[in-house]
C-alpha cells in the first residue's frame, strides 16, 4: 500500500482547486493523497480546523502542515516525485501560467460582481474585467496557435480550469468567439480524464 501524503480540501466551484485536483490525477498521486470536499465562507467548513485562511486549495500534509495556495501545492506535489513535473522553470513557460493566473484572478473579480444584486454592481468593474479578459483571451489564441501551452504543466492546467470554469459558471464571458485555436485546444483539453472526472457544477452567470 502507498504511503499517504496528504489530504486536499477542495470545492467543486473552485478553479483554483480544480487545478491542483487535475494535477494529482495527471502526476499520478491520486492513490496517495485524499480528496476531501469543504464549504466555504461558512464558520462550519471542513477546512477551517487546518487552514483559518479558509479558502481552497487547502493540502494537509501528513505532519499537519497545510499549504493554501495553487502554486505551492503543485510544487509541493513535484517534490513528491510525480509526473510530468508541473511546476515550469523556464521563463517562457512561467510567463505563460502566470497570464492565464492572472486571467483566472480577473474572472473571479467579474464573477464576483455578477453575483451581488443588480443594484450593487459596479459598471466600472465589470467593463474592467471583461475588457482585461478579452484582451487576455487575444493573446492566449495567438499563444495556442503558435503551438503554446502543448506541454501538460501548470500552465495547461490552469488555462484548462479556467476556461472549463467559463463553460460551466462564467457563461457571460463568450471566450470562443473569434478564438478558433483556443477552442480546438480547450476541447482535446476536456477529452482528458482527469478534466471529466473534476467538472465542476454547471451555475452559469
Amino acid at each position: 500500500m502507498p504511503e499517504r501524503l496528504g489530504c486536499l480540501f477542495y470545492s467543486t466551484g473552485s478553479p483554483y482547486a480544480r487545478i491542483c485536483r487535475m494535477g494529482v490525477l495527471e502526476a499520478g498521486l491520486a492513490d496517495r493523497i485524499s480528496e476531501s470536499e469543504t464549504t466555504l465562507r461558512d464558520p462550519a467548513a471542513a477546512v477551517l480546523p487546518f487552514s483559518p485562511v479558509g479558502r481552497v486549495p487547502a493540502l494537509v500534509l501528513q505532519d499537519g502542515t497545510t499549504l493554501t495556495e495553487t502554486s505551492l501545492v503543485l510544487a509541493w506535489l513535484d517534490r513528491m516525485g510525480g509526473a510530468p513535473r508541473l511546476m515550469p522553470t523556464e521563463p517562457p513557460a512561467m510567463a505563460a501560467y502566470g497570464r492565464v493566473l492572472g486571467l483566472l484572478d480577473g474572472i473571479a473579480v467579474w464573477n464576483r460582481e455578477l453575483r451581488r444584486p443588480v443594484q450593487e454592481r459596479s459598471p466600472g468593474v465589470l467593463v474592467l474585467e471583461e475588457t482585461r479578459a478579452n484582451r487576455v483571451g487575444d493573446a492566449l489564441e495567438r499563444d495556442v496557435a503558435g503551438g503554446g501551452y502543448a506541454r501538460l504543466d501548470a500552465g495547461w492546467l490552469a488555462l484548462a480550469a479556467t476556461l472549463g470554469y467559463c463553460v460551466r459558471r462564467h457563461t457571460a464571458w463568450d471566450w470562443r468567439r473569434g478564438r478558433p485555436s483556443l477552442g480546438d485546444w480547450f476541447d482535446a483539453a476536456a477529452a482528458r480524464p482527469a478534466f471529466q472526472v473534476t467538472l465542476p457544477p454547471s451555475n452559469g452567470m
